[in-house]
């Protein structure tokens, strides 16, 4: 633990140092220019009292009681013990797919939306000191929820995403992760931590790129796969109704499939984990892995309750004023 004053501009009463011995300096004159005025110096050991056996000593210890009671008061009006805490600390941007795929229902009884919406909330409710943000992606990635620790904010947002979200559809993991790379500019390196959450369909090919671009910025990422390696046919929807299913320009359905190696590469590339977010304790795992991805940091705070040592600057002016009493008893500059 460190101790400082919180504000020095205090410390410009150290200024008054000085001036106290420009003071005493023209005062010590002023006084014998007096008593020559008053009488010959042959009769100033008869006028006046004798000088002190201290007579090199006395200015200098009212200097230092006096410099100790600025210090003093200066402490008790702005003195503060800083702190430094090492604890553990974990970031998390959850990058959640939009894309019109992610309306397949090949999870059941779940979409693959409602299931990731489903993983984010039960994590969420196990999230103590995170800070949380996210970002909703298809074809293009937007911030919805910067990064923070108001879990109610962050809940009522996932509960409203849908795939209309983002009007430019497809899938390109580079976009997002350039998103979250923008909202850790300003953080530290350590803890920085990405929470992928997809069908793992990349129709721009840019896995590789955003698996390198997440390495070069210390994010690690925990990917978590939804959809079966099956596929399942493509909701379109319009306004909440279905209107059908997504076909080829041949008139066939599309079939959208996950793509787990995708995932497993760029989780694995960065220090990070893959999940199989089609299991019931998909959750679990989550908190799990992000757990191990803490980082100690240290981070130094201020101390709520002010801690003022102006005590021991006050209780060494008092001891150098007392000795100065003892000494010369009447407080005067006999030199």
């Amino acid at each position: 633990m460190d101790w400082t004053f919180e504000n020095y501009n205090y410390l410009f009463l150290l200024l008054l140092v000085p001036l106290m011995w420009l003071l005493i300096a023209n005062f010590i004159r002023w006084r014998e220019k007096r008593r020559k005025l008053f009488a010959d110096s042959s009769f100033h050991t008869i006028l006046f009292a004798s000088k002190s056996k201290y007579k090199y000593v006395f200015i200098p210890l009212y200097i230092l009681a006096f410099t100790f009671l600025i210090l003093a008061f200066a402490d008790l009006l702005g003195g503060k013990e800083e702190m430094k805490v090492s604890h553990k600390i974990a970031n998390v941007v959850l990058l959640m797919d939009v894309s019109n795929s992610m309306n397949a229902e090949d999870v059941q009884p779940d979409s693959r939306l409602g299931r990731e919406k489903k993983i984010v909330l039960e994590t969420l409710k196990n999230m103590k000191d995170e800070r949380v943000g996210i970002v909703v992606f298809a074809g293009n990635a937007v911030s919805i929820m910067p990064l923070t620790t108001d879990y109610a904010a962050v809940e009522t947002y996932i509960n409203s995403i849908e795939t209309s979200i983002i009007g430019q559809q497809g899938t390109d993991f580079l976009v997002a992760m350039r998103e979250a790379a923008k909202m850790y500019k300003n953080t530290g390196k350590n803890g920085r931590n990405v929470v992928l959450i997809s069908d793992g369909e990349d129709n721009e090919g840019h896995d590789k790129e955003a698996a390198a671009l997440a390495k070069d910025q210390n994010i690690k990422i925990t990917a978590v796969g939804i959809g079966t390696e099956q596929g399942a046919p493509v909701p379109d929807y319009m306004y909440g109704q279905l209107m059908g299913y997504k076909n080829t320009p041949y008139g066939e359905p599309v079939i959208s499939k996950r793509e787990t190696q995708a995932l497993v590469q760029m989780s694995n590339g960065t220090g990070g984990t893959y999940i199989d977010g089609n299991n019931d304790n998909a959750a679990a795992q989550l908190i799990s892995a992000l757990d191990k991805l803490k980082s100690d940091t240290e981070v130094t705070t201020n101390s709520q309750s002010s801690i003022h040592y102006y005590q021991w600057f006050l209780g060494i002016s008092f001891i150098l004023f007392f000795i100065i009493y003892l000494t010369n008893p009447k407080r005067d500059f006999n030199i």
